[in-house]
């Protein structure tokens, strides 16, 4: 201010671009906040075809907009969705284009249950929905098979137990052991490539997928979308026995059978040897037991039939006796039924004699004579007409005809080689061949001048 009380004229405030500005806030944005963590609800969730996630996180007063890339959005187990509550980490960056402010996420975690709680339940609903745990669509278990498929790591515990239960229970079944990887990156993998094989290559009757014991982590594999679908896509029966009796996946699910152990999967797999040949010798001591008690009453009503059986020789006389009474009465009713016939034929011929027809067929006979004469006359007189008609339109033709045309004096010149009849001379030139066609004969020519045209 100076002496007067005025501000300086020459005092002017400093003016931004929009672009310096935003930068401005860019820069102050993204010094001041590094990697933040917030806590908020997800809404407007998308997930385009680019695989990046947009969304807002917000709570009760405020939202910001936030945006997780295709590589970090790679590494979630669950799929985000509207409403859900999450913690979320990442840092603020600004778009300049249209000077808007959002989180740059990479990490995102369910609040309040686990991602791999929450993927588990959301993969389970998605293969519901698709029908992959129907019971309808489920294999049955064949009944004492003779040889088994194991997928399986070789050198864990479940192997060892499933086999010693196996050869206690029913030394004859054969085993084989497919190894593959059971926990880890690249373990769903390797047993879908497994299930594949045991369908493509091997002749087995049921698979069997298991594994130990383990945390959530350990097991996560057995969660696998693509390794529930190869279990149903199996034309095998699949068995899986996967951790505890307290865990359960999503193998289990889509199984066929599901046992809650490695040795349940072979107690359920096998009976007993013993167990079923002591319950053959029973069904077989309760079929001789039925089987002798048959023949006994089968000998009772055998005597008491025997009993009340007659000498059949003397049925047999009356029967012909019987037999012959009846043909003689056979024989005298034909005798009457043809008499009574030959004097309804006779009187029938009697009738037909007065009322002969060869008078009226002699009438007729000369009526279509006499029609047929007039007939064949009215023929022979069209067929005439008709040839005199032919002959004047055949005339009428060949006066019209080019060839009656060439007795007049005129001719047909056609090009060669083609052939093709010449209307000027604007189709030929000089050195062409032409045939000029007369009343008598033909003539080949060869152009040595063009007039006109």
């Amino acid at each position: 201010m100076n002496n007067s009380g005025h501000f300086f004229e020459d005092k002017r405030p400093h003016i931004y671009t929009v672009s310096d500005l935003t930068e401005k806030i860019k820069e102050l944005l993204e010094e001041h906040f590094d990697f933040i963590w917030v806590e908020a609800e997800i809404s407007n969730f998308r997930s385009p075809a680019s695989g990046h996630y947009y969304m807002a996180l917000k709570d009760e007063t405020a939202q910001i907009r936030a945006v997780m890339f295709r590589p970090q959005a790679g590494y979630l187990m669950f799929t985000p969705e509207d409403g859900m509550k999450v913690i979320a980490r990442g840092r603020i960056g600004v778009y300049q284009p249209r000077g808007e402010y959002q989180i740059i996420l990479d990490y995102l975690e369910p609040l309040g249950v686990g991602a791999m709680a929450l993927a588990f339940e959301q993969l389970k609903k998605k293969l519901s929905e698709q029908g992959v745990f129907d019971k309808a669509i489920k294999k049955p278990m064949p009944f004492l098979p003779q040889r088994v498929a194991v997928i399986t790591s070789p050198t864990g515990a479940a192997i060892h137990d499933f086999l010693k239960i196996i050869h206690r229970r029913f030394a004859n079944i054969a085993v084989t052991v497919i190894p593959v990887k059971v926990q880890g990156e690249g373990a769903a993998s390797e047993m879908i490539e497994a299930i594949k094989v045991a369908n493509r290559e091997l002749d087995v009757d049921v698979i069997v997928l298991t594994r130990g014991g383990g945390s959530m982590e350990d097991l996560w594999e057995f969660n696998n979308e693509g390794l529930a679908l190869a279990i149903r896509a199996s034309r095998v029966p699949v068995l899986s026995a996967v951790g505890h009796e307290i865990d359960i996946t999503i193998s289990d699910l889509a199984a066929d059978f599901s046992a809650p152990t490695p040795s349940a999967a072979a107690e359920l797999l096998v009976t007993e040897k013993e167990s079923l040949i002591k319950g053959l010798n029973n069904i077989r001591e309760r079929l001789r037991s039925i089987l002798t008690a048959n023949l006994r009453s089968l000998n009772q009503v055998l005597i008491l039939l025997r009993k009340g059986l007659h000498d059949p020789r003397k049925e047999i006389a009356d029967s012909w006796m019987r037999l012959d009474e009846l043909n003689n009465r056979l024989i005298r009713m034909i005798n009457l039924m043809l008499s009574e016939q030959r004097g309804r034929v006779s009187a029938e011929g009697r009738a037909l004699l007065v009322y002969s027809p060869g008078k009226r067929i002699s009438s007729l006979v000369q009526t279509i004579a006499f029609q047929r004469q007039i007939f064949e006359h009215m023929i022979h007189k069209g067929i005439r007409g008709k040839y005199m008609t032919l002959d004047l339109l055949e005339g009428k033709i060949k006066e019209l005809g080019p060839y009656s045309v060439l007795k007049r004096g005129y001719s047909i010149t056609r090009k060669l080689p083609e052939k093709t009849a010449l209307r000027s001379v604007s189709g030929i030139m000089v050195g062409d061949s032409v045939n000029i066609i007369l009343s008598e004969g033909e003539l080949d020519c060869l152009v040595e001048k063009v007039t006109g045209g």
